[in-house]
């Protein structure tokens, strides 16, 4: 009987899995005609090597997204120093998002669009916190 409520429970998760979209640790639903919806609210960030306070979540995969890429970053009381190479937009969710450039600070509040052309050596940081969506072009950021 153990290994049947066994069996049950897998098949369960993976139904589960399968209708809600569930990638780990956030929701995502694809429709067949390939437009993808993410739950924000369920995107949890993960450490981001060498920046203290960072965390990101890249929530599309090449493969669904071969152009561009997307994911949601998180700051807690930091600032950390990058060079994009790639355009980037910057879509604040909660918190008070700065892009320092040049000696100037651009500031983004929830609700706000940021853009960031590719080329541009910048400090994201914050005061307090932010959690931001980004959508990267080319897809594959990481990379360039």
């Amino acid at each position: 009987m153990a290994a049947d409520k066994e069996m049950i429970r897998e098949i369960v998760e993976k139904v589960l899995k399968e209708l809600t979209g569930a990638e780990g640790d956030f929701r995502k639903e694809k429709d067949p005609s390939g437009i993808l919806r993410v739950c924000t609210e369920t995107v949890k960030c993960e450490p981001f090597a060498g920046a203290k306070g960072v965390g990101l979540k890249d929530v599309v995969t090449l493969e669904e997204s071969p152009h561009m890429g997307a994911g949601v970053m998180e700051l807690d009381h930091t600032s950390f120093e990058w060079t994009l190479t790639y355009d980037e937009f910057d879509v604040v969710i909660d918190g008070i998002l700065e892009i320092e450039i040049d000696g100037r600070v651009v500031t983004g509040h929830a609700g706000d669009i940021l853009y960031i052309p590719a080329g541009s050596h910048i400090h994201f940081q914050t005061p307090t916190t932010a959690r931001y969506a980004y959508f990267t072009y080319p897809a594959d950021w990481q990379q360039q």
